[in-house]
């Protein structure tokens, strides 16, 4: 048996090694301001085009868009607000279930919820952590019946409407068997690509899978915006809903107060769109240095008979947004000796998210056998992974 003690003085010996002992605590990933933030949030204060409407917002929805390999962008407050309207415009209704893994952050269910439809869990795969294709058909396969109306729920009558994939830490899930199994079901693919800006399935990105798909810019993000979020999608039309919808579903006009539905005030400031504009402008230069940051944890830990780095899957590039140890099965008790030790030596580390069906907020939604989610769950932990760090191994 592994003594856990050893164990994470051994990882933590090794991160000095390759880090250097911190002088300072050393987050888990680090917003960084290197370009012309200050210039152009200024040139937004001098203008007084501060609120949701200015030259900014417009210039980050298209270039976010184009980030994405996607014709249209609509920037909103943060990235639930994108998930949440994105599964709206895709055809997502109150009472209807999406189908997402446990094995992600609470937003992805909480979207969900705030429409009034129900997460519905099924299990992961461990190459990428997301949804496994074959897990889903076996469980579609046993649990749902196909009526006029579409694919339902036999347990709890409920129709299913859509697959929501979310990419861990930015590593691309399996799209194409994903997308078959979509197509089989007669069901839509919303993408939770909010932590996977810049990663890539297939040479395509990440971002331009779903019919609809959201994107996070938090502070933690590759990119910030200090709060905010995007819809991107190559619909016309689904793009101008989700605009009109998070604009207060307000009609054009000179001056008439006219709200022909109701809408969301989940508008983007021109403020935070300045400050995207001025990040995406180090995106590629930021994703090299993650890589770097990722192949040095790849290089420092190939041989540690404890743990295995999480890799990019075959056949995708991931942006790496978190760097991941997966303890194996016979470590797995030493976790949480690991994240005491770490962050007591200055080195943020932390477990992956609780699963979303243990918390009494989700307990009782539908869900299928979640074997590998629960296994994960005890065995991953997060360790720095700010693109500085990537940049000092230079």
């Amino acid at each position: 048996m592994t003594d856990p003690t050893r164990l994470a003085h051994d990882i933590r010996d090794r991160l000095h090694a390759m880090l250097g002992a911190p002088s300072d605590f050393v987050p888990l990933h680090k917003p960084e301001f290197h370009g012309e933030e200050e210039t152009l949030v200024a040139d937004c204060v001098r203008s007084g085009w501060v609120s949701s409407v200015g030259k900014y917002v417009d210039r980050f929805e298209a270039e976010i868009a184009a980030a994405c390999g996607t014709a249209h962008g609509v920037a909103v407050v943060n990235g639930t607000a994108a998930l949440e309207v994105a599964l709206r415009v895709a055809g997502v209704s109150a009472g209807d279930e999406v189908l997402m893994p446990s094995l992600t952050f609470v937003a992805t269910a909480n979207a969900t919820h705030h429409l009034g439809a129900v997460p519905h869990f099924v299990d992961v795969e461990e190459r990428t952590l997301g949804l496994d294709p074959a897990a889903l058909r076996t469980h579609l396969d046993a649990t749902t019946e196909r009526r006029g109306e579409g694919l339902f729920n036999r347990e709890t009558g409920r129709r299913i409407s859509a697959i929501l994939p979310m990419h861990a830490f930015g590593h691309p899930v399996d799209i194409d068997g994903l997308a078959e199994v979509a197509q089989d079901a007669g069901l839509v693919i919303v993408e939770d690509a909010a932590e996977a800006l810049g990663s890539r399935y297939k040479g395509k990105r990440c971002g331009s899978f779903g019919r609809v798909s959201a994107l996070s810019f938090n502070g933690n993000k590759v990119l910030t915006t200090g709060g905010g979020g995007a819809i991107v999608t190559d619909d016309p039309e689904l793009a101008a809903r989700a605009k009109h919808l998070t604009t207060t579903a307000k009609a054009a006009h000179r001056w008439a107060f006219e709200h022909d539905e109701i809408g969301y005030n989940y508008r983007m400031p021109n403020l935070n769109a300045a400050l995207g504009v001025a990040q995406l402008a180090q995106l590629d230069t930021r994703l090299a240095q993650k890589r770097r940051l990722a192949e040095a944890y790849l290089a420092s830990f190939a041989d540690h008979p404890d743990l295995e780095v999480l890799r990019e899957p075959e056949g995708a590039e991931s942006n790496y947004w978190l760097n991941a140890f997966v303890l194996k099965p016979h470590a797995a008790a030493a976790r949480d000796t690991l994240l005491g030790v770490l962050n007591d030596a200055g080195l943020m580390a932390r477990p992956v998210w609780e699963p979303l069906h243990t918390l009494p907020i989700y307990a009782d939604a539908p869900r299928a056998a979640l074997p590998l989610t629960e296994d994960l769950a005890a065995r991953v932990v997060n360790v720095p992974s700010s693109a500085y760090l990537g940049a000092t191994l230079a």
